[in-house]
């Protein structure tokens, strides 16, 4: 194999590859990018087994088709600190070397014919969605999970594809965030009940590989693992094995709450400051709505209190509950400081709701409240 390319495109393709690839695996061919040279194309694999990775690179004149495994700590070191624009890579299956204007590097490599094989995107049957509502799903409901439960599956994003129906769900146990949306089914493509759970990690390297300028992404659910495929890649992995909660329930459905208008900027703001001496183990935040106003207090005997004020549309009678600010402010976190969303409660022991416009809902549940 011989290739010259563009060192910064192949460097962006190789870092993407690299978070997948494990750097200290004890399986030694799996701390390698497996690299393919055709014709017309160059392609990118990397895997740790339960993830996988496919990335066409542009930017690459193929002078002579092969394959590579590449270190994806030294070369992914050489593309970072290399100068040159352009590079030469050229391999004989056994060693590699790297050729720049200025540099020159002779690595040992492995067998390619070693490394496990990464799957392509060959389905008749998936869902079509808008990459910048996949991206939204992503980033609204990936930090509700907990990857190190062992209690249900709550280490990834339940996500259920019905027709045009998408659902993306998250949950810890102490909250839950949930987005719902539109996209198109391919072939009679659809998930089935609630075991199409992605892993958090690999949720969000699928995010990380959709460009600024694709428009859809098409997403395959197989029983046992799922296929994302963007513009310029594809990649695999495992779904959470387990029983996801019926999150269905735990969104509030009542008649007896409150609620009330609110901007995120305002609302976060008053947030940081309350918590500014909040108690670093319980982290929690008493609300009391009432008389036009939000009033939020923190007090501990080490670091003092906190009384902040937030005017609000709700006169009636007084309702508190005490939350916890960090899972207040992770809903928060993710939306554009104009947007308006509605805050519904009902009780110092019933959870509290947000929801916005287009169709993101989270579910805060509240802590005891001080004796």
């Amino acid at each position: 194999m011989k290739i010259a390319c563009d060192r910064e495109k192949l460097a962006t393709a190789f870092q993407l590859a690299g978070s997948v690839a494990l750097t200290r695996s004890p399986k030694e061919v799996l701390q390698n990018i497996k690299i393919e040279a055709g014709e017309d194309r160059v392609i990118l694999m990397a895997t740790d087994m339960e993830t996988g990775i496919r990335i066409d690179v542009d930017g690459v004149d193929v002078q002579t088709p092969g394959k590579a495994l590449l270190h994806v700590g030294r070369v992914g070191m050489i593309l970072r600190e290399s100068s040159d624009d352009q590079l030469i890579f050229e391999s004989d299956g056994s060693s590699t070397k790297i050729k720049g204007l200025h540099s020159e590097f002779n690595l040992p490599s492995m067998n390619p014919d070693e490394f496990p094989t990464v799957v392509g995107f060959e389905e008749d049957k998936y869902h079509e969605l808008p990459a910048r509502l996949f991206k939204e799903m992503v980033k609204r409901t990936a930090f509700a999970t907990d990857p190190d439960s062992s209690r249900f599956a709550l280490g990834g994003v339940l996500l259920e594809l019905n027709g045009e129906e998408v659902l993306a769900v998250g949950t810890d146990g102490r909250r839950l965030a949930r987005v719902q949306g539109t996209g198109k089914s391919i072939g009679g493509h659809q998930t089935s009940g609630n075991s199409t759970i992605i892993p958090t990690r690999s949720l969000t390297l699928m995010e990380r590989s959709i460009g600024d300028k694709e428009e859809v992404v098409h997403i395959a659910s197989r029983g046992n693992d799922v296929l994302l495929r963007t513009g310029r890649c594809t990649i695999y992995s495992r779904l959470v094995e387990g029983r996801y909660p019926n999150w269905r329930q735990v969104i509030p459905q009542r008649d007896n709450s409150v609620a009330i208008d609110m901007t995120v900027g305002p609302f976060y703001n008053v947030i940081r400051q309350a918590a500014i001496v909040a108690d670093q183990e319980t982290r929690g935040l008493d609300f009391e709505f009432g008389n036009g106003t939000l009033v939020l207090t923190a007090k501990t005997a080490d670091l003092g209190q906190s009384r902040v004020e937030l005017p609000i549309p709700y006169d009636g009678e007084v309702i508190k509950l005490k939350l916890d600010y960090r899972f207040v402010s992770d809903f928060l976190k993710v939306l554009d400081a104009s947007t308006t969303f509605k805050l519904d409660i009902a009780s110092s022991t019933q959870p509290a709701l947000l929801t916005t416009a287009d169709g993101y809902a989270y579910v805060v549940m509240p802590m005891a409240m001080d004796a």
